[in-house]
């Protein structure tokens, strides 16, 4: 029997460009639609946020005092120590308390992650917790794995994002076997360097449907459910995609005011070029989660609208009620026995590998 009164989602009402208001606007939009919603912040600034977006007393809306907040420009170590009520740290201990189901914020990402290491805590097994950018592709969605949280990876880094990533895919996405790829400077299993050739070595041993190495171009086009790679290539890579988002969308507009004849022609495909903006729209994304720490939290974008924050609670919402968290340190946990195993034997065929890779790890479960 389900829960008549689920646990609200923490939402951090002082983060981002345009907190608290298009925060609590978010909060207020997501419980209207029967989700509920704890927000935090300095209570006095929350509520009145609350009267002006009109949300009635009968909406599946808390308020909880934080009376310091995190800079974007603040470190996010040293906030987490000296600022002991910020509202990030305050999401996280309702979470920690079992008194939300997880928590969002649009604020210092830096900080988000110091704080959910800091209170959540590591999943057993796992040596860092990292980002999950969901990327918008032709087909599905993609998951590009570590999007900016760690700069220096070693080799085990890497295959435990992958592991991860891949049960988040499973568990949180719904598909049924995700196919994972490494990111790389090309397709051939001798490109990439030192760490990329161990990781796609390890990963080739798993259980996984390993695609081997992929390019970036080959981010968006849904033909792969995870891309592994460092945090400092993630983060590139994503900046790189939404700067050319940026930029084409600018060439389109452009284009379309550039002549009468070409104006009637953005007319008449005005209902076609809304869909395609709502398809790669960021804040229809709804932020990207946290994995490798014991519960779910989830950053998005510093400049989110209602719009964002509202997705971004319902993502939270689907994370949490998927319980994945269990089978993802399982899985961070297999990734030593797969880089200290040998290579697989030349002679088995892909099948016959595959089933000695499941094989194996049925055992060492």
């Amino acid at each position: 029997m389900a829960d008549p009164r689920p646990l609200p989602v923490a939402v951090d009402a002082m983060g981002g460009d345009h907190a608290p208001s298009a925060i609590v606007h978010g909060a207020v939009n997501a419980a209207r639609k029967g989700l509920p919603v704890v927000l935090v912040g300095p209570e006095p600034a929350v509520r009145e946020e609350l009267v002006r977006h009109r949300a009635g007393s009968s909406l599946p809306i808390a308020v909880r005092q934080a009376s310091e907040v995190v800079a974007m420009d603040d470190h996010p170590g040293q906030a987490m120590r000296r600022k002991k009520d910020n509202s990030i740290r305050v999401c996280f201990e309702l979470v920690k308390r079992g008194e939300a189901c997880g928590m969002v914020s649009a604020g210092n990402s830096g900080a988000v992650m110091a704080g959910a290491i800091f209170v959540l805590g590591r999943l057993p097994a796992v040596e860092r917790p990292c980002i999950v950018s969901v990327l918008p592709s032709f087909r599905a969605r993609t998951l590009l794995v570590d999007a900016g949280a760690n700069v220096d990876c070693k080799p085990i880094h890497l295959v435990q994002f992958a592991l991860m990533a891949e049960v988040y895919a499973r568990r949180v996405l719904g598909v049924a076997r995700p196919k994972v790829a490494v990111l790389s400077n090309g397709e051939e299993a001798s490109k990439g360097t030192d760490l990329t050739r161990e990781a796609f070595a390890a990963l080739k041993r798993s259980a996984l449907d390993f695609r081997g190495y992929c390019e970036g171009r080959d981010l968006l086009t849904g033909d792969l459910d995870v891309v592994a790679t460092d945090g400092f290539t993630g983060n590139v890579a994503l900046k790189t995609m939404e700067g050319t988002a940026k930029v084409v969308g600018e060439y389109i507009k452009r284009a379309l005011k550039s002549s009468a004849p070409a104006a009637l022609g953005g007319l008449l495909a005005k209902g076609a070029l809304s869909a395609m903006k709502k398809s790669i729209d960021w804040r229809e994304i709804g932020g990207a989660p946290l994995i490798g720490v014991d519960g779910v939290g989830f950053i998005t974008h510093g400049s989110s609208d209602a719009l964002a924050i509202e997705n971004a609670v319902r993502r939270v919402r689907a994370a949490a009620d998927a319980h994945a968290t269990d089978e993802i340190a399982a899985a961070a946990a297999r990734a030593g026995a797969l880089l200290a195993a040998p290579p697989a034997d030349a002679s088995d065929t892909p099948s016959q590998q595959q089933a000695r890779a499941i094989a194996r790890e049925a055992k060492e479960a």
